[in-house]
């Protein structure tokens, strides 16, 4: 379960790599990259995989399932405006920038809430 656990952390610290990436390579201009999509999938899908991990080897605590709860509300809150953001810019309609700035903001609020918030 350990290489298990350690290639699901890597594609998930990927995926928010990419959408925070993609965020800041276009910030001056605002849009939502393929990548960005991709990247929030993969939060959300490997974040459930994880929780699944722990839960089925660990014993999680009530402070946990808080947490993760916090982290896939936001996931949730980073995915729809990607892809709402991602279909705009395929059909070469402008991108609003609030959607845009959504998707890296809260991709970074996540980051925060995973790295600060110790269970």
């Amino acid at each position: 379960m350990t290489v298990l656990t350690s290639i699901l952390v890597f594609l998930h610290i990927l995926g928010a790599a990419a959408i925070v990436g993609g965020w800041f390579a276009t910030f001056k201009k605002p849009t939502v990259l393929p990548i960005q999509l991709w990247g929030a999938i993969a939060q959300l899908v490997t974040g459930l995989a994880l929780v699944g991990v722990f839960e089925a080897t660990g014993s999680p605590t009530t402070a946990f399932h808080i947490k993760m709860g916090v982290k896939i509300i936001i996931a949730i809150a980073v995915l729809v405006p990607a892809i709402i953001g991602y279909r705009k810019a395929r059909a070469n309609q402008k991108v609003p920038k609030g959607l845009a700035h959504a998707v890296g903001g809260m991709a970074l609020i996540n980051i925060g809430v995973a790295a600060l918030w110790s269970v």
